[in-house]
């Protein structure tokens, strides 16, 4: 998914019809070529999106978190303390969803399938991991999987919070990431707490 793309315009206009699409109808083929057919992109959605409808997801997913990850460097994240970080990715990752709410809410229901599922975890590792690069993490130990495992059911939640939230400016959405995000740091403070009194115990017994 790059600019250099010569069928890039095509592809971002056509991903986009899709999604308004899908919030009326379904991730299916009969809404691609109805979206094909709003972007005059004909018969060229089959060559664009081969996969069809769930290719479409996969790329608006891709773009969300590159839009996400160019975000986070504008707005300079490397001064913020880390939980800072991560709840504003979070929050830009959430946003940064098109089609509306509906829309999401089917593409998510087809994901959900069992034969999609591979694709879903894919995707949702892409995310988290993109998340966590962008926050200027570099682990490369066990914490590199402990933190994608714990940043995924953050935004799992916060985006099946975001769903259903009818409060203005999705108010009620920010205000539970920022529990989440809460939860999880009390739960990191619990774990190094418990890590240095490990340590201190094995010491005196040398």
């Amino acid at each position: 998914m790059t600019d250099s793309d010569p069928d890039f315009a095509l592809r971002d206009r056509l991903a986009d019809a899709l999604a308004g699409e899908a919030a009326f109808s379904s991730w299916s083929h009969t809404a691609l070529r109805a979206a094909a057919d709003q972007v005059a992109a004909g018969p060229d959605a089959e060559r664009l999106f081969p996969g069809g409808p769930v290719e479409v997801l996969a790329y608006l997913s891709a773009r969300a978190d590159q839009r996400t990850v160019a975000g986070l460097e504008n707005a300079g994240v490397m001064s913020l303390r880390i939980r800072e970080r991560i709840k504003l990715a979070v929050r830009l990752r959430v946003e940064n969803t098109v089609g509306g709410k509906e829309s999401v809410r089917r593409g998510l229901a087809l994901l959900a399938l069992p034969f999609n599922a591979p694709l879903a975890l894919k995707l949702l590792y892409r995310t988290v991991d993109a998340i966590w690069y962008a926050a200027g993490d570099t682990s490369a130990d066990f914490n590199f999987y402990t933190k994608r495992a714990t940043l995924a059911g953050v935004f799992s939640s916060t985006l099946l919070y975001w769903l259903n939230d009818r409060s203005e400016g999705n108010a009620a959405t920010w205000s539970f990431l920022d529990r989440r995000i809460d939860d999880v740091m009390r739960f990191e403070k619990w774990k190094a707490d418990l890590s240095s009194l490990g340590s201190r115990r094995s010491a005196t017994r040398r």
